[in-house]
């Protein structure tokens, strides 16, 4: 499977790139991996912060409200117990929760292999020969997106990562800028475009490349 190459001006290159079938061409007849992949992203990011306060955490109760017997009214030991307004929370997260899900190395990396798949069949993938930022200013980078037609939700993926590129992209909301081996379901499933650099591919071919 081939996509257009584009050089770092936006201007569309008279030669095709081969991307290797064993990443961009796999067949994805089952979506499950793809979900586990997904989700296992959002939790593993999931900040563990909600904590409640049981009847021994919560301040006050120290005395009975009232005298065991002979008032007609039910027994209660402290004005803390969960049915009453203000007491402890029962069966509420504690703050130690484990929401983490685990995938394999090889479960991920088919998992990427097929998201990178379903981009290339809709379309959505396009090659630059190099992505320059002499100057590191965001005009530049923008007028480059707009040729390509990437101003909504756009992966760049590059193999340096410097300061000039962190300053030409900062400002521009619409575009995440990262590694190949950064690459994840979940910044791949939920863009529009995904742009690679024709060094990144090398650099993605020689990490899922193998069958593992």
């Amino acid at each position: 499977m081939s996509v257009s190459t584009f050089t770092h001006t936006g201007a569309k290159s008279s030669v095709a790139a081969k991307l290797p079938k064993e990443i961009f061409e796999i067949e994805v007849t089952n979506h499950d991996l793809l979900k586990s992949a997904y989700v296992a992203y959002l939790a593993n990011g999931r900040e563990n912060l909600a904590k409640t306060k049981t009847r021994g955490a919560v301040s006050g109760g120290g005395k009975k409200p009232w005298r065991q017997k002979g008032t007609g009214r039910a027994r209660f030991g402290s004005s803390r117990v969960p049915i009453w307004r203000g007491g402890g929370i029962t069966h509420g997260p504690t703050g130690l929760e484990n929401y983490t899900h685990k995938l394999t190395t090889g479960s991920k990396r088919v998992a990427l292999r097929q998201a990178l798949s379903l981009k290339v069949q809709s379309g959505n993938v396009i090659v630059l020969e190099n992505f320059e930022c002499k100057e590191g200013k965001v005009r530049p980078t923008h007028e480059l997106m707009t040729k390509l037609g990437a101003t909504r939700s756009t992966l760049l993926v590059v193999t340096v990562l410097d300061d000039l590129v962190r300053k030409s992209t900062g400002n521009l909301s619409y575009l995440k800028v990262v590694r190949p081996l950064s690459l994840n379901v979940y910044d791949v499933m939920n863009a529009d475009k995904v742009i690679l650099s024709q060094k990144s591919i090398d650099e993605i071919s020689e990490w899922l490349g193998g069958t593992k």
